[in-house]
C-alpha cells in the first residue's frame, strides 16, 4: 500500500510539472508583445559606444539589415533626407578621413558608415500639391538624421556588434575631406561617421537615469 501511495505521489508530481511547463509556454506565447517589448527595451538599455574591434567581417546580410533599420526611422513630412555611404576599402581611409583623430579606429573596424543628409527637398508646395515641384531648404533634416543614426546604433547592438557615433557635421575639418573624396553635391552634408565591428573590449552601457532631468506637469 505504501509503495502504491509513493508511486501515485510521484505520478501526480510529474503531472503537475508537465502542466506547469505547458502553462508556462502558453502564457509566454499568449502575450508576444510583452516579450517583444522586453527585448526592445533590453537592446536600448544595453546600447553603448564601442571603440575597439576584432578583425571579424560583417556579412552582407547583416549589413543590409542594419541599413534597413536605419532608414526605417521617422522623418518629418516623410522627406527622408538620408543617404548612407558604406566604406570597407581601408586603403582609401587616409585620404577620406584625413586629419580625423578617429582614423585608427576606422581602420580597425569592419566597415565605416557615412551618414549624409540632403539639406533640401524638391516637391510641390504643401499648400498646392498640384503645382510644379520646387526645391527649398529642409529645416528639419538634422532631426531626421539623428533618428536614422540612432536606429542604426540600436540595430548594431541587437546583432551583438559594436559601433560609435563620431562627429562630422558641423565641423569643417571633419566634413571637408569626406565631402571632397565622395564628391558630394553641394546640398548634401556628411553628418556622422560610424565605424562598426565585433567588440574587442569590455565596454559597458552607462546608467544615464537622472530624476532631476525628469519633469511632470511643470519644470
Amino acid at each position: 500500500m505504501k509503495k502504491q501511495i509513493l508511486m501515485l505521489s510521484a505520478a501526480l508530481l510529474t503531472l503537475a510539472a508537465m502542466t506547469a511547463a505547458c502553462c508556462g509556454k502558453e502564457n509566454k506565447s499568449a502575450d508576444p508583445s510583452a516579450d517583444r517589448a522586453e527585448a526592445t527595451i533590453a537592446t536600448i538599455m544595453q546600447r553603448k559606444s564601442v571603440r575597439s574591434y576584432t578583425a571579424d567581417p560583417i556579412s552582407d546580410t547583416v549589413m543590409e539589415t542594419l541599413l534597413r533599420a536605419a532608414v526605417a526611422a521617422p522623418s518629418g513630412m516623410d522627406i527622408r533626407p538620408w543617404h548612407i555611404v558604406v566604406m570597407t576599402d581601408k586603403s582609401q581611409y587616409d585620404t577620406l578621413f584625413a586629419g580625423n583623430f578617429n582614423l585608427e579606429k576606422f581602420k580597425q573596424s569592419s566597415a565605416v558608415f557615412i551618414f549624409c543628409a540632403d539639406t533640401t527637398v524638391t516637391r510641390p508646395p504643401r499648400e498646392n500639391p498640384q503645382a510644379p515641384a520646387v526645391t527649398t531648404p529642409n529645416p528639419i533634416w538634422r532631426d531626421d538624421m539623428g533618428a536614422c543614426v540612432e536606429n542604426f546604433l540600436l540595430a548594431v547592438e541587437a546583432h551583438g556588434l559594436g559601433a560609435v557615433w563620431t562627429a562630422c557635421y558641423p565641423f569643417p575639418n571633419q566634413m571637408e575631406p569626406v565631402r571632397n573624396f565622395l564628391k558630394l553635391p553641394g546640398n548634401v552634408v556628411p553628418y556622422a561617421i560610424v565605424p562598426v565591428g565585433t567588440p574587442a573590449g569590455g565596454e559597458q552601457p552607462k546608467d544615464k537615469w537622472d530624476t532631476t532631468r525628469i519633469h511632470y506637469g511643470r519644470w
